[in-house]
């Protein structure tokens, strides 16, 4: 028998005969329990790097375990193929979208196969594909007919020279566009929306159900829903019937509102702007209007705003207070406008700063203010409380200078005044959400297109079912320049409508990515339906995912808009459950070593420097070396299969795993790699060696000695801890180690004829099955197996094994060892005492001595104390 281990040979062979005999399909029998393990699915980019390495592994692992302990498993795979760099590929390359993508999932599955993922490659879907974006226009229907989809004009990003609207990413951090160079414009569009804000609630509280999520993927959650409790209050324009709305969550601030502030787009900006004023104010509106949102709200960035010449009143007090605009107010957000407590918000307190605006301070900290008489003031505001400071005061405290609410806590006094604004009838009691409703749209061609005509006289008009999918036409021109893509095709846009036959117009508006995203999970059960968006019967069976995985950059939305879509789909009485995932592991980053030059902020690839001396090879400055996430942007990323063709797929599946913990990163390291590839060699030896004796012992039963025992005990160990560290917290890690401690076992075994040695080395192999499936499987076959071990029961704990019948005790005289002898376990102190007294070291040490002491420890040793 080949005691070489060849790594190529072995996997090539396996995973060929695993397709041929469809090992890896879905098992369709209902008396087992299921399983669904999938991770997100990757954008097809063309190449694989080392984190889509990791992340599928986990999830192949995981999968493999369950099918061994008896469940049947669904493990998909798909492409999230719809986006924004196909399109600039298109722009760049003068290649058509279509192509550059399919060509990319081509490339990308043919880097994935060598790993030896088992994955049912029959529910592989393509979000690009039609089969696939039918449904997902059928659900966007669903959505309008449900109420939750809409539209309303809201702000994008322009470019002024390509007159073309610009996603978040195309914006540099000068807020210019990354083509055309053009400083950014905000300009209002007619787009689509999901009222996502309706499931807000739902969405926060079931947060609870998520056992199986970790802790920060949660928090973030529900701090990006962000629900707060507080008031609406209305402040009256002087000389107008319009009032000011505004949300705070600091009501027991009121009486220290010393201006109101508007966003420059809010409708109420034009009509409290003063003749004299109007020139600047259309100046600063117009710069505005030339920022994008993230310049903005930046922390780093002054807050700029300029005074209408407008005033509003304070309703609690009858005070006129200026009326503002400010670039960080934003009209989407709340009502778009707010009460400006300088006093008590550190943001409005450098802004009044900055334009010598009052602040009144209406709380105070209670150790402040000591022995002094706070009482109600008088109706006319009189302030009987000075507080003198150099920043604002945000924590709770005692109210002052807030007419009968003075001497209140603030939390007492947030009540309070709710109550009186709602008596008076200018404010009421509000619960308020962070969560904004999610803006769909996207004016580029490379997505869903929204199935929507627009009819003159009928109005928005869905596309009816027997009509979709709404295609993608092929015959687009790529500039980059102007509208969008679709919006140039005549021949596509302009149809009749489908109620009225009048002519009409097609939506030119494509989905967002993230809706695609939304529901594939959905899909992979019921993947080639032709006549549903999925058998409800099937998904409801195999949902909602048991394990999921993928990276914590998607904690936030990517989640939240599937346990959105989720439950709209539940409510449309096609799913039977709440949440889409059971369980969340986030993996943590594939990191390597890089160098980068700290003056011109340049990454240098590896092969261009002596690691011993790392200097820029260009300019001869010393580069800084320091581990970070591979890109290859970055120069330092590992390719795939680079690592598989030296060292095979397993080996890369073993250092991947064990490195560190899956929620951890990981920091690539070649010799970590190559002593993976070591003990791979090590079991491929320990098991070949004894291949041959393999079937005559394999059967075999007998009264154990004590080498057994041992080992036998070693074999079941690890069985429990393997099997423990695969069902709760995945330390795949320890895992292997537990490999390891039982392969060196059975190499210091003293008992290799034995049938317990044969019990070892068939547990070993089970047991790496699911790390190390190609190794696992050949070596399986050479002890004579003809069916897959991938199909084997997984190996359970004998709880005999793993109890001690016996110890070795050690005989001390005076302390220092004379010699060892085995007893029970099960003896007390008095009799190891006695096996100790009746010793043949112990008569020949002691003789005629005289014993002053006796300590016993048990479990370990007696020690004799003489004279």
């Amino acid at each position: 028998m080949d005691s070489r281990y060849r790594p190529a040979e072995i996997e090539a062979k396996w995973q060929k005969k695993w397709v041929e005999t469809g090992l890896h399909k879905t098992d369709t029998d209902l008396n087992k329990p299921k399983f669904y393990a999938t991770s997100m699915f990757p954008y097809p980019s063309g190449n694989l790097h080392m984190g889509h390495v990791r992340n599928y592994t986990i999830t192949d692992v995981i999968a493999r375990f369950k099918r061994m302990q008896g469940y049947r498993v669904l493990h998909p795979m798909g492409w999230d193929a719809f986006g924004l760099p196909a399109e600039n590929a298109a722009i760049d390359r003068g290649v058509h979208p279509s192509k550059w993508t399919y060509q990319n999932i081509v490339q990308m599955r043919s880097q994935l196969e060598p790993l030896g993922l088992s994955i049912d490659w029959d529910c592989e879907v393509a979000t690009c594909s039609p089969d696939y974006y039918k449904w997902t226009q059928w659900i966007f229907l669903q959505f309008l007919e449900a109420g939750l989809a809409y539209q309303k004009e809201s702000a994008v990003n322009w470019d002024p020279i390509d007159q073309t609207v610009l996603a978040n990413e195309q914006v540099d951090n000068q807020g210019r566009s990354w083509r055309s160079g053009a400083q950014v414009e905000r300009k209002l569009l007619r787009q689509w929306f999901f009222k996502i804000t309706d499931y807000a609630e739902e969405l926060l509280n079931d947060l609870d159900k998520l056992t199986g999520w970790p802790e920060r993927v949660k928090l973030m959650q529900a701090n990006w829903i962000g629900k707060s409790t507080g008031a609406y209050l209305e402040f009256p324009i002087v000389g107008m019937e319009e009032k000011i709305g505004v949300y705070t969550t600091r009501p027991d601030t009121v009486y220290g509102v010393s201006y109101v502030v508007l966003a420059p787009e809010h409708p109420l900006t034009e009509k409290v702007t003063t003749q004299e004023r109007r020139p600047a104010v259309e100046t600063f509106v117009q710069e505005v209007a030339n920022q994008s949102e993230l310049e903005r709200t930046a922390e780093d960035k002054p807050k700029k705003g300029i005074a209408t010449g407008g005033k509003a009143i304070n309703p609690f007090n009858g005070e006129e207070v200026p009326i503002w605009i400010a670039d960080y107010v934003l009209y989407e957000y709340g009502t778009g406008a707010v009460m400006g407590v300088p006093a008590h918000d550190a943001r409005d307190f450098k802004f009044a700063n900055n334009y010598d605006l009052p602040i009144e301070f209406v709380i105070a900290d209670p150790k402040a203010v000591g022995e002094q008489d706070i009482s109600p003031s008088a109706d006319d505001g009189e302030q009987v409380i000075q507080v003198e400071s150099t920043e604002a005061y945000t924590e709770a405290g005692i109210v002052i200078n807030s007419g009968q609410f003075t001497g209140m806590s603030s939390e007492s006094a947030k009540q309070a005044i709710i109550e009186y604004a709602e008596d008076k009838g200018f404010g009421k009691a509000r619960v308020q959400y962070r969560l904004r409703d999610w803006l769909i749209s996207r004016q580029r061609y490379w997505g869903t297109p929204i199935p929507i005509i627009h009819c003159p006289d009928c109005g928005v008009v869905p596309v009816p079912d027997e009509d979709l999918p709404v295609q993608l036409p092929e015959n687009v021109d790529f500039s980059g320049r102007g509208p969008s893509p679709l919006a140039k095709l005549e021949d596509w846009v302009n149809v009749p409508c489908p109620n009225c036959s009048t002519p009409a117009k097609r939506e030119t508006d494509t989905m967002d990515t993230f809706i695609d995203s939304s529901w594939y999970f959905l899909r992979y059960p019921d993947a080639k339906n032709e006549q549903k968006v999925f058998d409800s019967a099937k998904t409801n069976d195999w949902m909602p995912v048991d394990q999921y995985v993928g990276g914590i950059e998607h904690a936030i939305l990517h989640l939240l808009y599937s346990r959105f879509f989720t439950k709209v789909l539940r409510d449309r009485g096609l799913l039977n459950f709440d949440e889409p995932f059971q369980r969340l592991l986030t993996q943590g980053m594939v990191q390597s070593l890089t160098y980068k030059n700290p003056v011109t902020n340049k990454y240098v690839p590896a092969s261009k420097i002596d690691p011993s001396e790392p200097k820029d090879p260009d300019t001869g400055e010393s580069l800084q070396v320091f581990y970070e996430k591979m890109s290859k942007s970055k120069y330092n990323g590992i390719k795939p299969e680079e690592v598989i063709s030296k060292y095979g797929a397993d080996t890369a599946r073993m250092f991947i795993l064990f490195k560190a913990p899956p929620e951890k990163d990981l920091e690539w390291e070649d010799t970590d790699v190559e002593g993976q590839f070591r003990f791979l060699n090590r079991v491929w030896r320990v098991v070949t060696d004894f291949a041959p004796k393999y079937p005559s012992l394999a059967s075999k039963q007998g009264k154990l000695t004590k080498p057994e025992k041992d080992l036998r005990r070693a074999i079941h160990t690890a069985i429990k801890e393997v099997t423990e560290d695969l069902v709760g917290d995945y330390q795949f890690n320890t895992a292997i180690s537990e490999l390891m401690k039982l392969s060196n076992a059975l190499s210091d075994a003293g008992c290799k004829d034995s049938f317990v040695y044969a019990e070892g080395v068939r547990i070993l192999v089970k047991l790496l099955t699911p790390f190390a499936p190609h190794i696992a499987e050949e070596l399986w076959h050479q002890l004579g197996y003809t069916a897959s071990v991938g199909d084997q029961s997984w190996p359970t704990v004998d709880p005999k094994a793993l109890v001690v019948d016996e110890i070795t005790l050690v005989i001390q005289i005076n302390g220092k060892k004379r010699g060892e002898l085995q007893v029970s376990a099960q003896l007390d102190k008095a009799g190891l005492e006695k096996y100790a007294r009746e010793s043949e070291v112990a008569r020949r040490y002691i003789e005629d001595k005289q014993i002053k002491k006796v300590i016993v420890v048990p479990g370990k040793l007696v020690n004799f104390v003489v004279g």
